[in-house]
């Protein structure tokens, strides 16, 4: 008898194969026959002609800290997400000398937008190297299916110390970053991932350590990774690494490199498509480069206490290092500062995370009660309104309510038509949730609901068995994910029960329950009626639903090649 019998279901497989409509049965947490009409079961679910499809592969999340105290990864299961890919732009917590952890955990307060107290109270470190790390989740258990990749600025600071963010390495030093790399290979990670964006900084606005890297430290460490005959290396890249750049790295290693983060800006409106170009003339010639990009806007909560979407900027910097409340208002104040950050938005507009687009940013939340009806209004117009250049009025406005104001910036990936040719790209990995990291900014982990729901039920940009492809089956086998993705016999049961006609990422909303009553955004699911992992029932049409002692995930430690 199986175990659980699923009928009447419209079967997206993950091929991007037209549906067919059948049962599906699963037993030991495989999938034991798919169509057709199956027999009786110890659970049978009817889906009454709703959407069965494979559990969502969420390729960019940053869940490495989370984990650790929540094996469930909250709230990605309830989104329709069964597999997690941590440690993506190589800011992972692992290797990491007991000595290191709290300056590792302040990198991250920065570049990933998260709580220190928080990550002081929650994280647990029962680990010290890469391998002990993949062990520990091992012993825990998982909730929903996990694969990480390799961390460089986890390795560099391993490696260097507080060096790591001041210096190029020496030989000895490369040597040794390249015997962590291969250490992690051969433990299970599912790749190498790095960055050098100039928007991630760790505290202070120092540059994460990864950006310090020269030519010989990449290249060694690329190549590390792909002497192991399979692997990723995934980079978050900044101007120093070009598309050529990358195509040598890709030759060199013999493996495919993940490109992020393709965003489209209304402020430089070619530069995503000619990144996309270069990456498609790189494919042409049979080299593995992916470009990763979103299919969702991409807007940022913000206080200005910890404004992510300004440290980017050189002249941001003194405000980075304030220490303290007290420091950060007088930087705020000074006028030569305030002209200094005028200045480069003016010279760099097209090129930053914020473009001086100053109708697309809005309050949101006011401290102040007499100032509630400013609350929605554009900073453009209420600056406008009051004769003040945009910049002072949001300084003095933030100033005024001891910078707890809320707002909201829509920075990038706004424009449909834009973003849709994006999309349409057959090649491109439809991904960067972020999901994990950027707590107070944003919440994007139900991305694979809004790609299902708005652009391929409400724009018909792809059609829903492309959508669910692009979700699962081309993830996949991107990572090397043998198993799953697919809905087939003898394929684990990762499944996500849908309705097309509503299925979408439900409003976020703002709760207080990480450690030490630290806040983050979170969103529900709309039209989703079931995710199972491995066979067990996680989330129904009310959400989570499963004990959360459960451990029904796999730490994945085996890629094809």
């Amino acid at each position: 008898m199986l175990d659980l019998v699923i009928k009447d279901a419209q079967i997206f497989d993950g091929t991007g194969a037209a549906p067919v409509h059948g049962d599906l049965g699963v037993t030991g947490g495989r999938i034991a026959a798919v169509g057709g009409k199956l027999g009786a079961a110890r659970e049978t679910v009817k889906a009454d002609g709703l959407a069965l499809a494979p559990g969502i592969i969420d390729g960019h999340t940053h869940y490495d800290a989370q984990i650790t105290w929540d094996p469930f990864i909250d709230p990605s299961p309830a989104l329709g997400v069964t597999t997690a890919v941590l440690g993506n732009c190589g800011f992972t917590i692992a290797p990491c000398k007991p000595a290191d952890r709290d300056l590792t955990m302040r990198h991250l307060t920065h570049v990933e937008g998260m709580s220190l107290d928080a990550l002081r109270a929650g994280v647990r470190w029962g680990f010290e190297s890469f391998p002990q790390y993949l062990d520990m989740l091992e012993r825990q258990g998982v909730g929903p299916n996990v694969a990480c990749f390799s961390g460089h600025s986890a390795i560099r600071t391993f490696v260097m110390g507080e060096e790591a963010t001041e210096r190029t390495a020496t030989d000895d030093e490369i040597a040794a970053m390249v015997a962590q790399v291969r250490e992690a290979m051969a433990a299970g990670a599912v790749g190498f991932a790095s960055s050098t964006a100039e928007a991630h900084n760790g505290e202070g606005g120092t540059p994460m350590p990864s950006r310090l890297a020269d030519d010989r430290e990449l290249r060694a460490l690329v190549k590390a990774m792909g002497e192991s005959g399979r692997g990723i290396y995934m980079l978050t890249k900044g101007s120093k690494t070009s598309i050529p750049y990358l195509e040598e790295l890709a030759v060199e290693a013999r493996r495919p490199v993940v490109i992020a983060a393709l965003f489209h800006s209304n402020t430089n409106p070619t530069a995503a498509f000619t990144t996309l170009d270069l990456v498609n003339q790189a494919r042409s010639r049979g080299h593995q480069l992916v470009a990763q990009t979103s299919c969702c806007p991409l807007s940022m909560d913000f206080t200005f206490k910890s404004p992510y979407l300004f440290e980017s900027m050189a002249a941001w910097k003194p405000a980075m290092a304030a220490h303290g409340y007290d420091d950060l208002v007088k930087v705020y104040r000074d006028p030569a500062w305030r002209d200094a950050v005028r200045q480069e938005l003016a010279a760099s507009r097209g090129r930053l995370v914020f473009n001086s687009e100053w109708d697309k940013l809005f309050v949101v939340e006011t401290a102040k009660e007499q100032n509630r009806a400013l609350e929605g209004a554009t900073l453009a117009a209420l600056a406008t309104k009051a004769g003040k250049d945009p910049l002072d009025f949001i300084l003095d406005f933030a100033l005024s309510e001891n910078l707890d104001t809320m707002f909201v910036a829509q920075l990038l990936h706004n424009d449909e038509t834009a973003v849709g040719r994006i999309l349409a790209d057959p090649n491109t990995h439809i991904s960067l949730s972020d999901a994990g990291a950027h707590l107070t900014f944003f919440c994007d982990a139900g991305f694979g609901l809004h790609l299902m729901g708005h652009w391929s039920r409400d724009l018909g940009v792809l059609d829903l068995a492309q959508a669910v492809h692009r979700l699962t089956g081309q993830p996949a086998k991107l990572f090397g994910i043998a198993n799953r993705g697919v809905l087939a016999e003898g394929k684990a049961a990762d499944l996500m029960l849908f309705d097309p006609a509503t299925v979408a990422r439900g409003p976020k909303r703002r709760v207080h329950d990480l450690p030490a009553g630290a806040a983050r955004l979170t969103a529900s699911a709309v039209g989703l009626h079931g995710v199972w992992i491995n066979g067990a029932h996680v989330a129904d049409d009310k959400g989570f639903c499963a004990d959360p002692s459960s451990r029904p995930g796999e730490v994945i430690r085996r890629f094809a090649a």
